[in-house]
């Protein structure tokens, strides 16, 4: 029998919630011919591994010994003023000393909770929102409480009611957390007057808002230009917006260097709890960052990216228009690596994932992106890191799960007697015309 340690946990501890995402990538590690629609992986294929090599032989040759040694709290020196020039390329102003490299987007997201809220605070995060933002808010003890979103973003006016809500309850709002560059799940992209709007909303509410942007360098075609990317923080008037970004999704996750533009004051503060967490992060993942961007093979290799992974989601929606036809809707995503795909009622894609797994694909259920009981018949297809043949063969067998276990149910309804009108494939939502 196993021991019971529980005795020895803090209350923080016996409520922390494992990441979903994680989960489903732990099942394709351990699992052979499975195809992994989960996951948020970037393609290791599209990883620049010539220069990689040439930057490691320059900097592994002994004569630096700082290249293996601890670094500063905020970062290395020359990737600071670096990100100061890639800021200001996406319109935001932010000197070295408003910046700091964090080990990944997830320590940021984990030190904005450490730092901004207080135990019981309420974190506002979009229906559906990021899994890992509602894990790490989540584990800091923050109450979650989801605002609508639309095509064109955050609901404005759920949100204004919400705030009202909670205030006059006597609740301290922590900060509101958006991902307005497609966003993860659903791959939309919040519109510049939506975001215009959610700023003005911020400053005559008082409210932080936390801005995470991974994806925005990652636009397709469908977008008319880069200037529909802009951040937040680009036009953040009075240091309100806490902005994230990462190299994960366009250099290599690997490397675990992301960074946060804030007020310096902010910073100061994020500076103190990031020593708590990890005194520095790694000095020889910042210098290679720092030689990719210096050799210009960050920027260089963007349009490369963004056409690749448009190929990726068309393959993707070819597949699900001919394997599932109306039995499947989408949010056409104009960037990024997902797709959001809805299912027919009756549909549940919690129960449903077992059936996929066993046809040999895996994907992150709906109910993984709410911080209440929804998304049930919604499902985070992920077509950036498997290759095309790969994206084919996961959505023929994710198609098969799909239409066995409609199957089924029309069996029971059949078997029961029932005559409660059409099965759930007849009630199907119109199908993406992306």
């Amino acid at each position: 029998m196993k021991a019971d340690f529980t005795r020895f946990l803090s209350r923080g501890a016996r409520s922390m919630h494992e990441s979903a995402i994680r989960r489903a990538g732990d099942v394709v590690l351990s699992a052979h011919d499975i195809v992994s629609l989960a996951p948020g992986f970037p393609d290791p294929l599209l990883f620049a591994w010539d220069d990689f090599r040439g930057i490691g032989q320059s900097l592994l040759t002994g004569s630096d010994g700082s290249v293996l040694q601890y670094g500063a709290t905020r970062g290395y020196g020359p990737l600071l003023e670096a990100l100061s020039e890639i800021l200001q390329l996406r319109g935001i102003r932010a000197t070295p000393d408003e910046v700091i490299v964090t080990t990944g987007s997830q320590q940021g997201l984990d030190l904005c909770a450490r730092v901004f809220a207080d135990a019981g605070d309420v974190a506002i995060v979009e229906l559906p929102a990021y899994t890992g933002a509602m894990t790490a808010f989540g584990n800091a003890q923050t109450r979650l409480v989801g605002v609508r979103q639309d095509a064109g973003g955050i609901d404005l006016d759920h949100l204004d009611g919400l705030v009202a809500r909670e205030r006059a309850a006597g609740h301290r709002i922590a900060f509101v957390y958006v991902v307005p560059n497609f966003q993860n799940p659903t791959g939309l992209l919040m519109s510049l007057e939506r975001r215009a709007a959610l700023l003005a909303w911020a400053g005559r509410r008082d409210v932080l808002i936390i801005e995470d942007d991974p994806y925005g360098a990652l636009y397709f075609d469908d977008v008319a230009s880069a200037a529909e990317t802009r951040p937040l923080k680009a036009d953040d008037a009075d240091g309100r917006v806490v902005y994230l970004s990462s190299f994960s999704k366009t250099v290599a996750p690997g490397f675990r260097v992301a960074w946060i533009a804030a007020p310096s004051a902010l910073v100061a503060k994020l500076e103190i709890a990031k020593q708590s967490a990890d005194l520095c992060t790694g000095a020889l993942d910042q210098r290679f960052i720092y030689e990719v961007w210096k050799r210009g093979v960050f920027e260089g290799r963007l349009p490369m990216l963004r056409e690749r992974y448009r190929e990726k989601r068309r393959v993707m929606e070819r597949a699900l228009h001919r394997e599932l036809g109306d039995l499947v809707s989408w949010p056409a995503p104009k960037g990024g690596f997902f797709l959001w795909a809805a299912f027919p009622p009756g549909i549940d894609t919690d129960a449903l994932l077992a059936r996929a797994r066993a046809h040999g694909v895996v994907y992150v259920p709906g109910s993984a992106f709410f911080v209440e009981h929804r998304g049930a018949d919604r499902a985070r297809l992920s077509f950036s890191a498997p290759s095309p043949e790969q994206i084919e063969a996961g959505i023929r067998r994710l198609a098969a799960a799909v239409r066995e276990e409609i199957g089924t149910k029309e069996t029971r309804q059949a078997e029961s007697g029932s005559d409660s009108g059409a099965g759930p494939a007849a009630r199907s939502p119109a199908r993406s015309s992306g």
